[in-house]
């Protein structure tokens, strides 16, 4: 360099980088925050685009969209979904395969009175960003937060962090897995009583009525009661807080508190990279509740649109929005309602039920002294006491394949396979390779029952699970500091968004992920 006093100054009074400078590490985020919405398929975008003024219009025009996103795993649940985000490995290696082997734990009641029953993730396996996160920098805060348990805990693994939930009465908790007691600006937002200031409120539409094509009267939704608007909460403020879960005004308690969260511990600054993970429940209980072709289920994707704004302006004041990462996705989708299926859904769905396939063979048991509840049905697998069936001399494989049979002739059954049998086939078979990455192979589920497009079990009124696309295909959009925007249509699955972020935030996975970094997504 000819003038190397003239660049010095020219450095030192102008705030060019230096050569030095210019070979620094790169800047990492001071806050990467993931918003996920419980039952956001991924078609909302399209369908309701046009209307989308809030946070998630923002995010689409902004970000990084990839508009062929799905959970590629079998059991399209809400405790296997949050669990795959922050890992970046499938429901078989997190250990998190289905909602009923979540979160519940006895031995680790609610503090403060919560109600409900004890939660921890003492079943999740491995490591989530939040432990990468921590092994760059030990003092990365971490906040956690939503109406379930489940939605508010997978997310971040088995780290020791803030993480809270709804409580019917009104208020957030957590568990003594946490903690024994909850903090004071926990117990100063719940004493405020926000929830309770619903009392009397009414669910109402959004826009005017000719801007929702969907009909208002359908007896099919919400079992055939309460499913017109307007939608009219409790006047009395205990019972107005139990039953806001049912409506939209639930996911702006959850901004609220996370936002109180994100001052109060002053998430995004610094020294480290810090984490706020945040679910948003509303429309899953009114997607289960009235389907997703309804009315009801088009004005909460608006008023959620609307939330995740408020979210956005609300932190973008508090921090600077040039270092915070934002990540948008969803646990599941959800089929249209049986009932409501187009014509051209054939054959015809059905809600399903397994009982009379199951009964046949229980019925011929006692006859060879085996216990009838030596094999069961769980929704759609199937498990048997082989133990027994041996001990008995009866061939548990010949049971099996009677059992196949009736299954296969109950309406609504697509297909009934032996487990380890589709494990051989995941290259050829889509829905193989989905069990594939629910279960590992030493499981003891002996059948699993597929059933045709868009039929359900017994149970909500619309319902997911199935292993279908309708039930897979979720959001993921990337936005904000080290995101590189565009827009990309190719097959990904929500386990590269883990690694995606882990490149973003410039740590390392602490093991081995089934997800990739998604690297048109990163600047």
């Amino acid at each position: 360099m000819r003038f190397p006093l003239l660049a010095t100054f020219c450095v030192a009074l102008l705030g060019l980088p230096s050569a030095t400078s210019a070979q620094a590490a790169p800047k990492k985020p001071s806050l990467i925050v993931l918003v996920t919405i419980d039952q956001f398929r991924g078609d909302y975008l399209e369908r309701f685009g046009p209307q989308l003024t809030g946070g998630i219009a923002r995010l689409v025009r902004g970000g990084a969209v990839f508009t062929n996103a799905h959970h590629d795993h079998a059991i399209t649940e809400t405790a296997p979904g949050h669990a795959t985000l922050l890992a970046g490995r499938f429901p078989r290696s997190t250990g998190i395969m289905m909602n009923a082997i979540g979160v519940t734990d006895s031995s680790a009641p609610l503090v403060a009175g919560g109600y409900g029953t004890g939660a921890s993730p003492t079943r999740f396996n491995g490591t989530t960003l939040v432990d990468w996160l921590r092994g760059a920098n030990a003092r990365s805060r971490v906040l956690s937060v939503s109406m379930k348990d489940r939605a508010a805990i997978l997310p971040i693994g088995r780290s020791r962090s803030e993480v809270y939930w709804y409580s019917p009465d009104g208020r957030f908790v957590t568990s003594k897995y946490y903690g024994d007691s909850l903090p004071t600006w926990v117990s100063q937002f719940n004493d405020a009583g926000m929830a309770q200031s619903y009392g009397g409120k009414q669910w109402t539409l959004l826009l005017p009525e000719s801007a929702y094509p969907e009909p208002d009267s359908v007896p099919a939704e919400s079992d055939g009661t309460g499913f017109t608007f307007p939608h009219a909460l409790p006047a009395d403020g205990f019972d107005a807080a139990s039953m806001v879960r049912t409506t939209p005004f639930m996911d702006d308690l959850v901004v609220a508190f996370a936002l109180a969260g994100v001052s109060k511990l002053k998430l995004g600054t610094g020294p480290g990279t810090d984490l706020l993970a945040l679910s948003l429940s509303a429309t899953d209980v009114i997607g289960h509740r009235f389907g997703p072709d309804s009315r009801e289920i088009h004005d909460q994707v608006l008023r959620v649109d609307r939330a995740v704004g408020t979210l956005l302006d609300s932190l973008f004041k508090l921090r600077d929005s040039t270092t915070i990462t934002i990540a948008f996705t969803a646990d599941h989708g959800v089929g249209t309602l049986p009932e409501l299926a187009p014509a051209s859904v054939q054959p015809r769905p059905q809600r399903v039920s397994l009982a009379k396939a199951l009964s046949a063979i229980r019925a011929g048991m006692p006859a060879a002294h085996l216990d009838s509840t030596m094999i069961g049905i769980d929704g759609n697998l199937v498990f048997i006491d082989r133990n027994a069936f041996k001990a008995a001399k009866v061939n548990a494989d010949s049971t099996l394949d009677a059992l196949a049979v009736a299954l296969r002739g109950t309406p609504g059954v697509a297909r009934v396979d032996r487990f380890t049998k589709l494990l051989a086939d995941t290259a050829g078979d889509p829905v193989a390779r989905r069990w594939a990455h629910q279960f590992p192979p030493n499981v003891p589920i002996e059948l699993i029952v597929t059933l045709t497009p868009f039929s359900v079990f017994p149970g909500n009124v619309a319902a997911h699970a199935s292993g279908y696309d309708y039930d897979s295909h979720v959001p993921l959009i990337f936005y904000g500091d080290g995101v590189k925007p565009g827009r990309f249509t190719e097959f990904v699955r929500t386990v590269d968004l883990a690694p995606t972020l882990a490149a973003i935030a410039g740590v390392k996975p602490a093991e081995r992920l089934d997800g990739v970094v998604l690297t048109k997504a990163v600047r």
